[in-house]
């Protein structure tokens, strides 16, 4: 997670995008929670490569680490080098099983991890792949080929960017010997070299398909992951019994967290809205309002705004970040 989020800005020049809440819970929160589920075991450790977030940051993962029952760790990338030399950053963790991914992902899948398999990426198909890994597979459903964000069709099987290994300690290696032959691609490092090389060496990796994929890469994207997560997830539509509502609305599923003040408004279906916020004379539909957000006489729909934004006016498809004022 020690990217930019260029393309999520202006709500990243503030808040690191695996830090972004949907419908109440940090992407990274929700991503931790997921691959725990799938795995289904004791996860012993927690480690979270970050670029320089802070002090503030570090301890929020530190903190969500403990909440799910790990030991948490906290490494820097300083250089982007490429996903092969981000991993390696947290060499100190790859050893055993390990499950390794990238925080701007979330989805949705009912399986469970054959944690026996030397290896496991989660896949999904998509229409146009050249922005993205994509694997071959041979009759028993075992990788063939590794291709990094291909020029010409390979395949429609994508890398969401979700791994399992058997042996951490193997991919150390492999990711270690890339660094230091300087084996690297359009300038960057990148764990698909490591994985030609570990199955070269006989390792094999079957894939594991999902039943939906979140890309929480920019605001459109972030808007519809929340929409998907408050309907998909059980535990995500909910509304705090500190809400104050009056004369007002509200139609699930929605998230709406605690000490919300809403008057004369309607609100709903797929919002979400973050503690201490005040809402007057508003209609509001599949939105992302993250805390101490104040609107008054607002329509608005499809749009994402950020910590401490206040607003009036009809609007929709809204993009602002924390700090922020509207008014039409």
């Amino acid at each position: 997670m020690a990217g930019r989020g260029t393309r999520l800005r202006p709500h990243t020049l503030t808040v690191p995008k695996p830090l972004v809440k949907v419908a109440g819970k940090s992407i990274v929160h929700r991503l931790v929670e997921d691959l725990a589920a799938a795995y289904g075991g004791k996860i012993e450790e927690i480690a979270f490569i970050i670029g320089d977030f802070g002090p503030g940051v570090e301890q929020d993962l530190l903190d969500l680490a403990a909440r799910l029952g790990a030991k948490g760790h906290v490494v820097q990338q300083t250089e982007k080098l490429g996903t092969a030399h981000a991993i390696l950053c947290a060499k100190q963790c790859l050893s055993g099983p390990v499950i390794v991914a990238f925080a701007d992902t979330l989805f949705d899948s009912n399986f469970e991890l054959d944690v026996e398999q030397d290896g496991v990426l989660w896949v999904q198909k998509i229409e146009d792949p050249s922005a993205y890994g994509v694997v071959t597979l041979d009759e028993a459903g075992f990788v063939t080929e590794f291709v990094e964000k291909p020029t010409n069709f390979v395949s429609d099987l994508a890398i969401i960017g979700i791994y399992y290994f058997k042996d951490g300690d193997f991919l150390k290696q492999e990711l270690q010997y890339l660094i230091d032959n300087k084996i690297m691609q359009k300038g960057e490092y990148q764990i698909t070299n490591a994985l030609e090389n570990m199955k070269a060496k006989g390792k094999k990796f079957r894939t594991q398909a999902i039943d939906e994929w979140l890309d929480c890469g920019n605001k459109k994207a972030v808007v519809y992951a929340n929409q998907r997560v408050l309907t998909i997830k059980e535990d995500a539509a909910k509304v705090a019994d500190s809400v104050q509502t009056t004369n007002s609305i509200i139609i699930p599923p929605c998230y709406i967290a605690d000490n919300v003040v809403i008057k004369n408004s309607v609100i709903g279906p797929h919002v979400s809205i973050g503690e201490n916020s005040v809402i007057e004379n508003a209609i509001i539909s599949n939105s992302l309002l993250q805390h101490n957000v104040t609107l008054s006489n607002v329509l608005l729909e499809n749009s994402m705004l950020g910590s401490h934004t206040t607003g009036q006016g009809s609007k929709s498809d809204l993009s602002i970040s924390d700090y922020s004022t509207f008014k039409q």
